[in-house]
C-alpha cells in the first residue's frame, strides 16, 4: 500500500495517552525578558526533540507497573511462582523482538542498555579478536559517536585503518564512493540506518551487498530507523542491526542487539558474570547458550517487559502509518523552515531519503541561543552536534537545532516552532 493511501493517524487520540503533552509552561514574551517581569502566561509543551528521546504512553508505563506490582523476581534463579513468571516474561520479550524486526528466533536476539551498548558489546566481543593490522574498517562521515568512536578506538587497539564513505553535499551517502572504499581488505562495515542530523534514509541493502561482496561483515545502527518505520533485517541481511526502546515510545535503559546466529555462536563474551555461564570451576568457565551468554547479571527485566508493550502499541498502530505521518510532518517543517528568511536546512529534501526530523540553522543565531528562544515558548527542540561532531566540521557548523517528529506531533506543532523561530530573528535582529 503506498504512504499517500494509508489512513491517517488519529493524532489528538493518540496525544491523550501521553499525560506529559498536557503539561503548561510559563513562557516571556519579548517586552517580559526585556523588563524583567515575572511571567504568568501558560503554554502547552510542544515536544519536537523525538530524536533523542520520544515519550513514554501509558500502556508502556502500565505493563511496567503491573510487574512490579504483580511478579517483580529475579530471572532464571528461582523454581517459586514470581520468577517463573518473571523469566517467562524475559524470555518472550525476545521472541517478540525477533518477530518484530524479522529475525530467526530469541537467540539472534541480544538486550543491551541501549544502540551504544550493542555497538561496543560487538566491537569488544567480535572487534578485538577478529581485526588486526591490514584489516579495514569502514564507517560513514555521518556515523553517530555510538559508532565512530567505537570503531576508531577499535581501529587503534587493533592496528585496523578506518576510512569513511563521504556524504554529498545534498546530504546522501556517496555509494560510488563506498564501492571503491570497501575492498577485500574490509573487515567490518558500520553505517547509521537513518541520520540523527541530517534526517537521510541510507541504502542500507545495498551497502550490506557491498559489504558482503568482499567478505566484510556489516553492522546496522537503527536507532532512528525502528521507531518509525518498517524493518526487516533478513531483508536488509546485515550481520548485526540494534536500537534503543527509548526512541520508541519505550522505556529508557533497554535496546536490542541483532546478530546472525552462526556469527554470535562464534563471538566471546565481554561481559561475565551471572546467567551467562554453563559451569564454573576455579580453573575456567564455560558460556551459556544464546542469547544469555551475552547478558550477564540481572537483566532489564521491567525494562524488557515495556519494550514490549511499547512494540504491541506501535504495530497497533501501524509502522506504515507511523512512517507516513513522520514523512508529512518532515515535509511540512522543511518547506515552512525553508520559505523562512535566514535558515539553513541541512540534509536530503523531504521525500522517503529523508527521516522524521530537520536540522537547520538560523543566520547570525548560535543553536544553542535558538533553543534557549524555543524553550521560552515552551517548544523542545535540540541544539549542539548531535554526537556527531565529524559531520558538523564537515558541515561548516559548530552545532545546529533539530527538531524531530513522532506519532503525537502535529502541523499545528511546527507552525509554533516557526513562530519562535520568528521571535528569535526579532531578538537578535
Amino acid at each position: 500500500m503506498s504512504q499517500q493511501n494509508l489512513e491517517a493517524l488519529d493524532v489528538g487520540a493518540i496525544r491523550e495517552e501521553y499525560p506529559i503533552l498536557q503539561r503548561e509552561f510559563n513562557v516571556a514574551s519579548e517586552t517580559q525578558r526585556a523588563d524583567g517581569e515575572a511571567v504568568d502566561n501558560g503554554e502547552q509543551l510542544v515536544y519536537l526533540d523525538n530524536a533523542a528521546t520520544t515519550q513514554t504512553p501509558d500502556p508502556v508505563v502500565d505493563a511496567m507497573s503491573d510487574y512490579y506490582r504483580e511478579y517483580n523476581a529475579n530471572v532464571h534463579r528461582g523454581i517459586h511462582h514470581l520468577s517463573q513468571e518473571a523469566s517467562i516474561a524475559y524470555e518472550e520479550a525476545h521472541d517478540r523482538v525477533a518477530d518484530f524486526i524479522g529475525a530467526d528466533g530469541r537467540e539472534e536476539i541480544v538486550f543491551t542498555k541501549n544502540t551504544t551498548e550493542a555497538e561496543n558489546l560487538v566491537a569488544y566481543s567480535w572487534g578485538l579478536n577478529e581485526l588486526g593490522a591490514g584489516d579495514e574498517i569502514v564507517l560513514t562521515e555521518m556515523e553517530h559517536h555510538a559508532s565512530l568512536v567505537t570503531w576508531q578506538q577499535i581501529g587503534k587497539r587493533t592496528g585496523a585503518d578506518v576510512k569513511y564513505v563521504r556524504v554529498t553535499d545534498e546530504g546522501r551517502l556517496d555509494m560510488d564512493h563506498a564501492s571503491e572504499i570497501i575492498t577485500d581488505d574490509t573487515a567490518m562495515v558500520s553505517a547509521v540506518h537513518v541520520s540523527n542530523t541530517l534526517g537521510t534514509v541510507n541504502p542500507v541493502t545495498d551497502l550490506v551487498d557491498i559489504a558482503h561482496d568482499h567478505d566484510a561483515l556489516a553492522f546496522i545502527d537503527g536507532a532512528q530507523a525502528v521507531p518509525n518505520r518498517p524493518v526487516d533485517v533478513a531483508a536488509i541481511d546485515a550481520d548485526f542491526y540494534a536500537f534503543s526502546g527509548h526512541k520508541m515510545a519505550g522505556p529508557t535503559g533497554i535496546g536490542a542487539l541483532y546478530g546472525k546466529r552462526e556469527i554470535l555462536e562464534e563471538m566471546q563474551p565481554y561481559l561475565y558474570g551471572g546467567d551467562m555461564i554453563t559451569k564454573v570451576t576455579f580453573e575456567d568457565s564455560t558460556w551459556n547458550e544464546l542469547p544469555w551468554k551475552f547478558e550477564a547479571g540481572t537483566p532489564q527485566i521491567a525494562e524488557a517487559v515495556g519494550l514490549v508493550a511499547a512494540i504491541d502499541y506501535l504495530e497497533d498502530i501501524g509502522m506504515e502509518r507511523i512512517e507516513a505521518h513522520e514523512e508529512e510532518l518532515a515535509r511540512y517543517a522543511y518547506e515552512q523552515l525553508d520559505a523562512e528568511p535566514g535558515i539553513e536546512i541541512y540534509g536530503p529534501e523531504p521525500g522517503p531519503e529523508r527521516g522524521g526530523l530537520v536540522g537547520f540553522n538560523l543566520e547570525s543565531v548560535h543553536a544553542h541561543d535558538l533553543a534557549s528562544i524555543m524553550n521560552d515558548h515552551a517548544v523542545a527542540i535540540r541544539a549542539g552536534d548531535h554526537c556527531t561532531q565529524p559531520l558538523h566540521d564537515k558541515l561548516g557548523v559548530a552545532a545546529s537545532a533539530r527538531a524531530s517528529f513522532y506519532i503525537y506531533n502535529t502541523k499545528e506543532e511546527v507552525d509554533k516552532l516557526v513562530a519562535a523561530i520568528d521571535d528569535a530573528r526579532e531578538l537578535f535582529a
